[in-house]
């Protein structure tokens, strides 16, 4: 924790024993230090006067008062404290104490904002876990920069972080890819063989027909298992290639890619139902197997294997998550699109049945994406003609303009992304106005450096005291306080305003301060030094939404 963040603590702590030796009884009392939204009321402001009033039996402004007379202002780095209102008792901070932050970051470069955790918490974050059956669109897009991002600041913050994509390679798609691929190799061999009315049409299908008529001729021209069997592997690996491909130039890397054919493999699905069993909530009823998953809030019990024998969707997923906890995971994090939401409750059950925890499985909802151009609704492809995917809106955007614009949204807010904004080269555009902030500081040090000047690390930066220098000052230092918010509270987007924030002070201080000064050595040196602080925040800050820091623009 820097020392500005936890110098707020000590100011909330110190206020706490102020209270207790007034014999205030205030068991549980939840101090809040604020910053008020005027600068004339000061750099902190606590109601804790108005929050005493029923315990002391007194006005505010007296408590105020006591609180004032017994705090410890040379301690604290408080140059002035006033009361205001009825009662608010207002900090003015002395604000050399901010400059602190400089060498802390410097010292710290890339690991500034990290957090390290004693006893850390093992996450599991699935996500994207879009079929192997052809392209990524958007919405799988939206769910990867989110999912990616919030992985990379759960890790910062010091979290134990595994990435999962769990590949569906046993139910009808993949049967219907394999049917898709042979009508597509028959014809290949001058057949004319039908696609399945439940089949893919895609392009990719007659490339991956094509590749297999290339490798095998005429070999698998007769009907057979084997042939079922090897066409359904390849198109399924041909396909899941794509998708690991696509996802790695989206900057987006998995540690597990689960199947959910092992699953059956390994007899694990079945086995899922004897374990639900074992806990006394599976019945039968009209011949189909039932989870009684009302018991733990669903709004009706689910059937796991239906009269004819077959088996649900939920019953492979239940099995699939018995895997993960049998992992070691403390908590799991799915990342699902706005079709799933009906389906969480029947999951959250089935875990809460097997750990006796209503809290072990978050879902996070991801919802639709909208793209505008020239004010309308855009929907087609140039190439294909077909919703856009993943590869085209990077074609069209760039993929630091699609990571930061997924990422800066709520994920359960529907979005409308605007195509003209998110390509021009504005400050309207918040990807563009934070990148050039960060090419503005790299420019800034190569004119430092055509002049031989260069910033030093040191304990005083007394020449750092504008009030624009504060301002930047503050926002460096609440970066780890942002980080940990946003790990907690599984919201990539405040990240995303942060960044926007850091870059909008840091223009407003460029455009006040004289950085470079051949007249005044000692003082650019110490405002270099202020700006590499800035520089090593915003990569940083960047970094955890997987959007470059460019050098130039």
């Amino acid at each position: 924790m820097n020392k500005v963040i936890s110098l707020q603590q000590d100011i909330k702590d110190h206020l706490k024993e102020i209270v207790f030796n007034l014999g205030y009884n205030a068991e549980n009392l939840n101090i809040l230090l604020e910053e008020p939204k005027e600068k004339v009321n000061g750099d902190y402001s606590t109601n804790l006067a108005m929050l005493l009033t029923k315990i002391a039996k007194k006005q505010p402004k007296l408590i105020a008062n006591e609180i004032v007379d017994r705090f410890n202002k040379d301690k604290y780095y408080v140059s002035k404290i006033d009361i205001a209102g009825p009662g608010f008792i207002n900090f003015y901070m002395d604000n050399n104490y901010l400059t602190t932050v400089i060498s802390e970051i410097i010292n710290a470069n890339e690991n500034y904002g990290k957090n390290n955790q004693d006893n850390p918490i093992k996450i599991n974050v699935e996500f994207v876990s879009a079929n192997p059956t052809g392209d990524l669109h958007l919405g799988h897009a939206r769910g990867a920069a989110i999912g990616d991002s919030l992985c990379r600041i759960l890790t910062v913050a010091g979290f134990v972080v595994t990435r999962e994509y769990y590949v569906n390679d046993a139910g009808n798609q993949i049967h219907n890819l394999a049917l898709s691929t042979i009508a597509r190799y028959e014809q290949q061999l001058g057949i004319d063989t039908p696609v399945p009315e439940n089949g893919y049409h895609g392009t990719d299908i007659i490339d991956i027909a094509k590749s297999l008529f290339e490798k095998y001729g005429d070999m698998y021209k007769e009907d057979s298992k084997e042939r079922y069997d090897l066409f359904r592997k390849y198109a399924k690996e041909y396909e899941l290639e794509k998708i690991k491909k696509d996802l790695s130039n989206f900057r987006v890397e998995f540690d597990i890619w689960s199947s959910e054919q092992k699953l059956y493999d390994d007899n694990r699905v079945i086995k899922a139902i004897e374990k639900l069993a074992e806990k006394g909530y599976i019945y039968e009823f009209e011949g189909a197997t039932w989870f009684k998953s009302t018991a733990f809030g669903d709004d009706k019990d689910r059937v796991l294997r239906k009269s004819d024998k077959s088996l649900t969707y939920l019953t492979p997923d239940i099995a699939y998550h018995i895997d993960k906890l049998e992992r070691g995971y403390d908590k799991l994090i799915n990342i699902l699109g706005a079709d799933h939401h009906g389906y969480i409750p029947r999951l959250k059950a089935s875990i809460e049945c097997l750990t006796g925890e209503n809290d072990k499985l978050e879902a996070l909802i991801i919802q639709m994406v909208r793209l505008i151009k020239n004010g309308e609704e855009y929907k087609m492809s140039k190439r294909s003609g077909k919703a856009l995917t993943i590869r085209d809106l990077i074609e069209e955007v760039g993929i630091d303009a699609v990571r930061y614009f997924f990422a800066m949204r709520s994920p359960d807010s529907q979005m409308d992304f605007d195509i003209d904004l998110a390509t021009s080269q504005s400050n309207d555009n918040p990807v563009y106005y934070a990148q050039y902030a960060h090419a503005r500081i790299s420019s800034i040090f190569r004119q430092a450096e055509e002049k031989n000047l260069n910033y030093k690390v040191s304990e005083q930066y007394l020449e750092v005291n504008s009030d624009k220098a504060y301002d930047l000052l503050k926002k460096l230092s609440e970066f780890p306080k942002f980080i940990v918010e946003a790990a907690n509270k599984r919201a990539p987007h405040r990240i995303t305003h942060y960044i926007y924030e850091l870059a909008s002070v840091f223009h407003s201080f460029y455009n006040a301060e004289k950085v470079i000064n051949e007249e005044n050595i000692e003082k650019t040196s110490q405002l270099l030094a202020l700006v590499k602080a800035t520089q090593i925040t915003l990569k940083n800050a960047l970094e955890l939404i997987g959007v470059s820091a460019p050098d130039k623009m």
